[in-house]
């Protein structure tokens, strides 16, 4: 995969970060589309591998991956970037700021949605963190989230009776239309601390949320 910070398509580049933990399967990612770099935070790398994706970037103080794994991608002059355990940063949050470091306009978190709750809720910060200019999508076994900014929509797919949650982080989201779902919104406001986006529910098999 090309890891040149000059590539051509630069404003279209697309990063795939490979967090630890449990991972949707190959088929649930059937929709990846093009990948132009792979970025693995620690176990990432062996989740990423398992996945039929091979990094280009390995990153973190290496605590939990496989130590024959970072031997093999260290022979096959992978990128390696070691940081100290005792560090100010977590694995995530090092491999979010490589992605963008190598010009992503779009980034895919794979993994790193189950596990203690601390971790479960850095996580989810840390994705919904607002990156100009950068889409963001967190694909877990138990969910698809969208990180939308202002202007941006998304078109989403599901079944009928499917779940989706929209959940308004930092400040109050304006502007909030859906078509799609059972509760229509239509140029209306979410406050954070509200449960009013909690559990809305696919019509159809296809639905768009704009911010």
């Amino acid at each position: 995969m090309d890891t040149n910070n000059d590539h051509p398509d630069r404003t279209r580049r697309h990063v795939v970060v490979v967090a630890g933990g449990d991972a949707p399967g190959r088929a649930d990612l059937a929709d990846l589309g093009d990948v132009d770099l792979v970025v693995a935070a620690d176990s990432g790398a062996n989740t990423a591998l398992e996945l039929g994706l091979t990094p280009d970037v390995v990153i973190g103080d290496f605590d939990s991956i496989d130590a024959d794994v970072l031997d093999r991608l260290e022979r096959a002059d992978v990128t390696i970037e070691r940081h100290p355990t005792t560090k100010d940063a977590g694995d995530l949050e090092l491999a979010l700021d490589a992605a963008e470091a190598h010009g992503a306009a779009r980034i895919t978190v794979i993994g790193g949605g189950r596990g203690r709750l601390s971790h479960l809720l850095t996580n989810a910060a840390l994705v919904a963190v607002a990156r100009p200019g950068v889409a963001v999508r967190w694909r877990t076994p138990a969910a698809d989230v969208h990180v939308l900014q202002t202007g941006d929509a998304v078109t989403i797919m599901g079944a009928p009776s499917d779940l989706v949650t929209l959940f308004p982080v930092g400040d109050d989201a304006h502007g909030v239309t859906t078509e799609g779902l059972r509760w229509a919104l239509h140029d209306d406001s979410l406050r954070p601390g509200s449960s009013r986006g909690l559990s809305n529910e696919f019509i159809a098999t296809e639905a768009t949320v704009a911010l």
